[in-house]
């Protein structure tokens, strides 16, 4: 690229910032409205039909219903060339303490998936704005995706039986779909808080993925005053489980960076009565497939070891959550770049390794991704306590940074984001990645007396 080409590039992204604080009202207006009427996975109805209604209202032709509530829309650019995603997810949590909790449900946003959305949408209306496509290469894929979060675990298993979905997490479900195979890279922002990041943006070199553990402990009722020689307590054999578990935590490798955190959803049906059913549910946290499923094989036994303790019997559930996330580095360079331009040098670091977990990992072994965040909240996310306390930094500066790094991609014939593609190597094909996450299907039953 001549001097004039790149001074032409950077008049471009200096316009299409200017056109996303032209739309910024609205984009910030479209993020509050999400912020105040959460759904949850699968359930994005509402959600899905704000975005459905934006994308037509810019000409983007949305395709909806995708993985059951996904809308993606479209820009194609002057020349053909590579196929660039704006991802943002549609769900919120269950965070039933949180101010903005919606009365029925327990559902908030308190993990910023509305400023995803809202970025998103800002990108499509800044580069329409100017019509930008006439000096870019390729496509820009604009991609509202479901159920990130992975909760609800009995609802999906409902509507896995039902055969309404097959994956559990929505990039899985879209992947599986044939959603992914028109996209060649992929990008979002997530929101961050400034309690628990110290620059203006960063993005980390990799997080941990997870597996996800439904567990049955399986007694023998009986009177728990009058009789409980004639049961067997089911509450003890996981209590028990859940020690051993405990007991495992010296053995797991700090680079591995294991994160098991199980809850009980059901401890008994009546303080009277030995309890003969109770169930756990928990993650299976790790830096890696092979640290994953090294935890993996030691809860397990764990399990057993309860059972076996009380005589009791145990089913384990074993589901395909989030692959490890892998960053590009050359993408996060380029978006680096762009938050120093807006920001000045020190607000970005792109190193490390974050312990929480992403669906967009499992897009990372297949095509090039970013997950980078932006600080423009307080509290802890997925907290009570998580608010977006700066909307232009939530809803805009996403857009911004994102329309920026496109234009960096795909301006003229797209040679860097061509470069990108050659550099990267897949961990696994389409085909090899639905394998082996069919394969961690499982589910056992051990009986104590077996």
């Amino acid at each position: 690229m001549d001097g004039n080409d790149a001074l032409a590039k950077e008049k471009l992204k200096q316009a299409v910032c200017e056109a996303i604080d032209r739309h910024g009202n609205e984009i910030i207006e479209l993020g509050e409205t999400i912020l105040h009427h959460p759904e949850t996975g699968f359930n994005e109805a509402k959600t899905a039909a704000i975005v459905a209604e934006r994308m037509a209202a810019i000409g983007l032709a949305p395709q909806t219903g995708l993985a059951l509530t996904g809308v993606k829309g479209r820009i194609r650019g002057k020349r053909p060339g590579p196929r660039l995603a704006f991802i943002g997810e549609l769900d919120s949590l269950r965070t039933s303490d949180h101010p903005l909790a919606d009365p029925h449900s327990g559902a908030a946003h308190s993990c910023g998936h509305n400023a995803q959305i809202a970025g998103m949408l800002g990108v499509a209306m800044g580069l329409a704005a100017i019509d930008a496509a006439e000096h870019l290469a390729g496509e820009l894929v604009f991609f509202a995706v479901p159920a990130e979060e992975f909760i609800d675990v009995e609802e999906r298993l409902k509507r896995r039986a039902r055969g309404e979905i097959e994956f559990l997490l929505g990039k899985p479900e879209l992947v599986a779909k044939g959603h992914f195979d028109d996209i060649d890279m992929a990008m979002m922002i997530h929101a961050g808080s400034h309690d628990q990041m110290t620059t203006r943006s960063l993005i980390a070199d990799s997080s941990n993925g997870a597996l996800v553990k439904q567990v049955r402990f399986l007694g023998r009722a009986s009177h728990a005053g009058g009789a409980p020689q004639l049961g067997i307590n089911a509450l003890a054999a996981a209590m028990i489980a859940l020690n051993a578990i405990n007991a495992q935590r010296e053995t797991f490798w700090d680079k591995d960076t294991i994160r098991i955190h199980p809850i009980i959803t059901k401890g008994g049906d009546a303080v009277s009565v030995v309890p003969a059913e109770v169930t756990l549910e928990t993650f299976v946290r790790g830096g890696s497939l092979e640290a994953i499923v090294d935890a993996n094989m030691k809860v397990d036994r764990c399990l057993r070891a309860g059972a076996m303790a009380m005589g009791a019997e145990v089913e384990i559930n074993t589901i395909p959550g989030y692959l490890p996330q892998r960053n590009d580095r050359q993408l996060g360079e380029m978006f680096g770049a762009n938050v120093a331009a807006l920001f000045g040098p020190g607000e970005f670091e792109m190193n490390g390794h974050r312990t929480g977990s992403t669906d967009m990992g499992d897009i990372a072994h297949l095509i090039p991704v970013i997950h980078p965040y932006v600080a423009a909240a307080t509290g802890k996310t997925h907290g009570a306590d998580f608010r977006i306390t700066e909307p232009t930094h939530a809803y805009l500066t996403p857009a911004k940074l994102l329309a920026m790094t496109a234009i960096d991609l795909l301006y003229g014939d797209a040679a860097p984001a061509r470069q990108v593609i050659a550099d990267f190597k897949p961990a696994f094909t389409k085909d090899s990645y639905l394998a082996f996450e069919r394969g961690l299907f499982k589910t056992e039953r051990y009986s104590a007396e077996a």
